[in-house]
């Protein structure tokens, strides 16, 4: 029964996560625990500078942002915050499996993770396609990797990006969802570092 002891060791070894050993943040340069979805990240992270153009310092990896709802507390955890020009402009949410069902959780992340205004760009991946969404619309204007916007071509159109402010009653919609999709997936605790790593915006 070879599959049912790979599941069990990586049931013990981290949840829903087969540690496979260590790695190097390819950002920040940090040891981080190897897993699957951890090598999709760092191919994102390197597509990010390598073919697109992002300097690592654009970039913030791992960003946490806490979530009060009332009677409700939880936290979601961005993988990839891209800065320009001192405004986030854009996050990445990987996820395995369908993007279809991480667009509304990305948009309700890009739409709270900083207080203020609306991050304009999400982008949903999971590590081999990938859906650019408007986030004031909430349309999708992209599929793929390649259809992630270049450094290039986000400050070309910079000045039309719409860094939307949101109310606050609008804002408490928005956390709940987002707590419906990634305060689940975080409040059981994860053997690996992928939460505890985490960084906060402030």
């Amino acid at each position: 029964m070879p599959g049912f002891f790979l599941l069990y060791d990586a049931i013990m070894s981290g949840g829903h996560h087969l540690i496979l050993g260590t790695t190097t943040d390819y950002i920040t340069g940090e040891s981080v625990t190897d897993t699957h979805d951890e090598q999709y990240r760092q191919a994102i992270a390197r597509l990010l500078v390598e073919r697109k153009g992002y300097d690592k310092a654009d970039i913030r990896v791992k960003v946490r942002h806490d979530m009060d709802c009332g009677d409700l507390q939880g936290f979601s955890i961005t993988d990839f915050v891209v800065t320009l020009r001192g405004r986030l402009a854009m996050i990445v949410k990987y996820g395995p499996g369908s993007i279809v069902s991480r667009e509304r959780p990305a948009i309700a992340a890009a739409r709270t993770i900083t207080p203020g205004y609306a991050v304009p760009i999400a982008v949903v991946t999971n590590g081999t396609d990938a859906e650019i969404i408007d986030v004031a619309t909430g349309s999708i204007t992209g599929t793929g990797l390649e259809a992630i916007p270049s450094k290039t071509e986000l400050l070309a159109r910079f000045n039309s990006l719409i860094f939307a402010a949101i109310p606050e009653k609008r804002l408490t919609a928005e956390r709940r969802i987002l707590m419906a999709y990634d305060g689940i997936e975080h409040s059981c605790g994860c053997a690996e570092d992928w939460c505890g790593m985490s960084h906060r915006i402030a």
